[in-house]
């Protein structure tokens, strides 16, 4: 492990000599991930996107992509397109990435059973915003919003998120 790692610990994300507080998923961790458990994957995963709500905030970084209308992320296991970016109209089950609320303004996107996706494996691992301290999310990792964004601003493509057992 590195200082630019992200290293999850009971206390937080450890990251450049910081301790960020964050939230996991509701189902905890798990070296088991499956779609829709609600925990968040154990192991090493990468940074591997950035996407930002261009409406609301200023790029983090020169490589983060604008969130459009009409951007989605695919959640069907059935599906082709599984864990991927789509766009709408699409008909199979998918998570709408321009949110009325704050959650997405900011998501790092990382490698969980990406690019070449396992039916049921899990999707969406994103870094974001959190709803408020403690509350779990459905297996993402998430930040206060000036936490996220001081993240952002410090990590590049590769960067690696450390999930050990606990």
């Amino acid at each position: 492990m590195t200082p630019d790692d992200l290293v999850l610990t009971p206390r937080g994300v450890r990251f450049a000599g910081r301790l960020f507080p964050c939230s996991i998923g509701k189902g905890g961790l798990t070296d088991d991930k499956r779609e829709g458990d609600g925990a968040t994957p154990i192991g090493v995963h990468h940074i591997v996107g950035m996407l930002f709500r261009p409406d609301r905030i200023v790029a983090p970084a020169s490589w983060a992509i604008p969130i459009n209308p009409g951007d989605l992320w695919s959640d069907d296991s059935a599906d082709s397109q599984y864990n991927q970016m789509v766009s709408a109209p699409y008909a199979p089950s998918h998570e709408k990435l321009r949110r009325a609320d704050p959650l997405y303004d900011l998501v790092l996107i990382t490698d969980w059973n990406w690019p070449n996706s396992v039916p049921g494996r899990g999707s969406a691992i994103f870094l974001h915003q959190w709803r408020r301290p403690g509350y779990p999310t459905e297996g993402c990792v998430a930040f206060r919003r000036d936490h996220l964004h001081r993240i952002a601003r410090r990590i590049s493509p590769g960067t690696r998120l450390i999930i050990p057992q606990v």
